[in-house]
């Protein structure tokens, strides 16, 4: 079991009321955390650290806001382990799932840290003789990350790490779920040296969420927010920034098509496939949901990819390797569960895996999907799959859109002019041309349209969503006005 503080300004501390929250392993029930029950008055005092750091923080120079982040990294990493050990006893992830997010999260403070130099702005020729006007970026003050508990390292350290470089000071709300998976990150963090309340720490129990939440957002000091999740609850995030007129980046759920046209390399459609539908055992948000085959190699493709996704190793993934671990509740299991009945008693055909009794959940395949079927409409966010059969490449586009998400998506084809025009026209803020969904870069701009959300993380799109530009004029010669 592990224990772990909330980091307010300088000070690692409990909860005001002393209160605690306990996070339960997925598969044996043991207590795997113990973590401060932080009220709304915690949630404003580390708010108002993160206020009273800005103002020296935001004057940093780009370089020396540079060496924290690169140190943040290297002591981000050294922790691999430990990081490992924790996801698999909060969330059941396996050891290869750890690993992916501590190497791309050490990137993203990596990239964050080459970013502090490139926060431009430019000059603007005005009508008005000996104007000089300016688009000047600046740093917005207080940001508030939430971040989920999937891929906890890599979107924990995406919520704070470009704030960071664009000199705000920030607030991480840690999962409810994996508590000391994100304060491992804060502990990475705090080793750097990063002055005090610059970075600032708090956890929460499920029940006190929403208070928590709109005590920081309501904040006069909060200037971002940003929160990675499903669209139900980035819904009510949305509204609640729109009633205190709080910019906001929402990165939310998605329902990922992979879409293989009749001329596609079957073998490498097939592990692209295998591998966005069961990484994380699809509890990803990028991970594919909707397996689109046209009818001409859908008999074939579908043999290689079942195979396939029998051969993976289930397991518990404390005890050794596996590329699925444990799905994080029951309530995965339930939702999966109900997905295969419906779709089986509405004729689907069952390929591989099947109905589980336990978080440790098999690849499990359902073919000839249809509309009828929930599973065409609803996010697993589990590893079951859908796979829907189409003839010719307008009904493998209507199908892809034919949801309200639009995160990831991928198209596989050996003619990659005619990908592209596939790839255009699938309503997705990403989409891969012979790769598989699941594919992050710390450099790229992520995010996605329809109910997937809005904004931008990562790259120059990054200092865009977490910087304010404002428009400064300097007259330089005598200026003749009206009056």
């Amino acid at each position: 079991m592990s224990s772990i503080s909330l980091l307010i300004g300088a000070e690692r501390r409990a909860a005001d009321n002393g209160a605690t929250f306990t996070r339960n392993n997925p598969l044996d029930g043991k207590v795997a955390t113990t973590a401060p029950a932080a009220s709304a008055a915690d949630a404003v005092a580390a708010v108002e650290a993160a206020q009273a750091a800005f103002p020296a923080w935001s004057r940093l120079g780009p370089n020396q806001r540079r060496r924290y982040l690169m140190k943040a990294a290297d002591a981000l990493e050294a922790r691999a382990e430990d990081f490992t050990a924790a996801m698999a006893a909060e969330t059941g992830a396996s050891a290869m799932w750890a690993g992916f997010n501590v190497h791309l999260a050490a990137d993203m403070l990596r990239e964050a840290a080459a970013l502090t130099t490139q926060i431009n702005g430019e000059i603007i020729p005005s009508d008005v003789p000996g104007n000089l006007a300016m688009a000047v970026r600046q740093p917005a003050g207080v940001v508030v990350g939430m971040a989920p508990w999937n891929a906890p390292v890599i979107l924990g350290v995406r919520a704070i790490a470009t704030p960071l470089a664009c000199g705000n000071t920030v607030v991480l709300k840690g999962s409810e779920l994996c508590p000391h998976t994100h304060g491992l990150i804060i502990d990475a963090l705090f080793e750097a040296g990063l002055p005090a309340g610059v970075v600032n720490f708090i956890t929460n129990a499920p029940q006190d969420a929403g208070a928590v939440v709109e005590a920081m957002v309501a904040h006069p000091a909060v200037r971002r927010v940003n929160f990675t999740g499903s669209t139900r609850v980035g819904k009510i995030i949305g509204q609640l920034c729109a009633r205190h007129v709080k910019a906001c980046v929402l990165e939310l759920g998605g329902k990922a098509p992979f879409v293989v046209l009749d001329d596609a390399d079957l073998d490498a459609a097939v592990n692209a496939c295998a591998f966005g539908s069961f990484a994380n055992s699809g509890q990803i948000c990028m991970s594919t949901e909707r397996i689109i085959i046209d009818e001409a190699i859908a008999d074939a493709f579908t043999q290689k990819l079942a195979a396939k996704a029998a051969s993976l190793p289930l397991a518990d993934p404390r005890t050794g390797p596996a590329v699925l671990g444990s799905v994080v509740d029951m309530t995965t299991v339930q939702r999966c569960n109900r997905l295969i009945d419906d779709a089986l008693a509405k004729g689907a055909k069952l390929l591989c895996g099947g109905k589980a009794d336990s978080t440790l959940m098999p690849a499990t395949l359902l073919d000839h999907v249809t509309s009828a079927m929930e599973i065409y409409h609803e996010e697993s966010f589990g590893p079951v799959k859908g796979i829907v059969r189409v003839t010719g490449d307008e009904a493998a586009i209507a199908c892809a859109n034919d949801n309200p998400f639009g995160l990831a998506s991928a198209v596989f084809s050996r003619d990659t002019a005619r990908a592209w025009n596939v790839a255009q026209r699938i309503e997705a803020g990403i989409c891969h041309i012979n790769g598989p969904t699941v594919h992050d870069e710390a450099q790229m701009p992520f995010g996605g349209v329809k109910e997937s959300g809005f904004g931008r993380f990562g790259g120059r799109a990054g200092i865009e969503a977490f910087t304010e530009l404002r428009w400064i004029t300097m007259q330089t010669t005598p200026r003749e006005l009206p009056f």
